[in-house]
């Protein structure tokens, strides 16, 4: 039984893919920072309707030892990481000018230093020793093309692009695969602050008229985690209606 550890596992998108990796047969790890309950109350979820083991780990991935410790719970816990997802992130909208260098420190910190913390922990302890595993990291569409009032967003998520596709390069003849998923609009509690007519709007400039769920992301997630992609690797999915072609 393989295991996986979900970066912000307590969160929308998070949750969605632990349940499908849980569905799928993994083993999961529910990482969270501040949302100990959510994090606790779904992993007990996902062992009664799943009949896998779950656990909940704790850290800040902006921190190395805070990482280290999460590794080592999860190593004493599940045995080991053969899948890590880093879906772990954080939303700001702001004009560039008034844009801080704690905003900016904190957006890279999280969004992109924090996949290189997990992402080489993982190759480190388990994947390089065994020839095996599987990295995917959630960018976004912005990172893709930009947007404007998220420019700090939408560097770190570049940067997630561009470290997938140079990991994968790096450790594919270690037998490690590692993609991308760039998820479009998605209704979470990223999208609170939206007015029903931004939504709307942003509906309409959507080519299949519809906004995205957390399945949607999760469905995309279990399939480049499984064996049934084993021949994928560097590649950035993008999920998101035809948004950004």
């Amino acid at each position: 039984m393989k295991t996986a550890l979900v970066t912000g596992g307590a969160g929308g998108i998070g949750s969605a893919i632990c349940t499908g990796l849980a569905r799928a047969g993994c083993q999961v790890a529910v990482h969270y920072n501040t949302k100990k309950e959510t994090a606790e109350a779904l992993a007990a979820q996902l062992q009664k309707s799943c009949g896998i083991k779950a656990i909940a780990v704790q850290a800040d991935i902006k921190g190395r030892e805070s990482v280290n410790r999460m590794f080592d719970k999860v190593d004493k816990s599940l045995g080991g990481v053969d899948i890590l997802v880093n879906n772990a992130g954080i939303a700001q909208q702001k004009l560039f000018t008034d844009l801080t260098y704690d905003d900016w420190r904190a957006m890279l910190d999280t969004n992109l230093s924090g996949v290189f913390n997990c992402s080489q922990e993982a190759l480190r302890r388990h994947m390089l020793p065994v020839h095996s595993g599987v990295i995917l990291n959630i960018s976004s569409m912005w990172g893709q093309v930009g947007a404007s009032c998220e420019v700090h967003y939408s560097a770190a998520k570049a940067g997630v692009i561009g470290l997938t596709k140079a990991l994968a390069k790096e450790v594919g003849l270690s037998g490690v695969r590692v993609n991308c998923i760039a998820p479009g609009v998605i209704m979470t509690d990223m999208m609170k602050d939206f007015d029903g007519e931004t939504i709307q709007s942003l509906r309409e400039e959507t080519p299949l008229n519809a906004l995205g769920t957390p399945k949607d992301i999760a469905d995309a997630a279990v399939f480049l985690c499984s064996d049934k992609a084993k021949f994928i690797t560097g590649q950035v999915l993008g999920v998101n209606g035809g948004f950004i072609i």
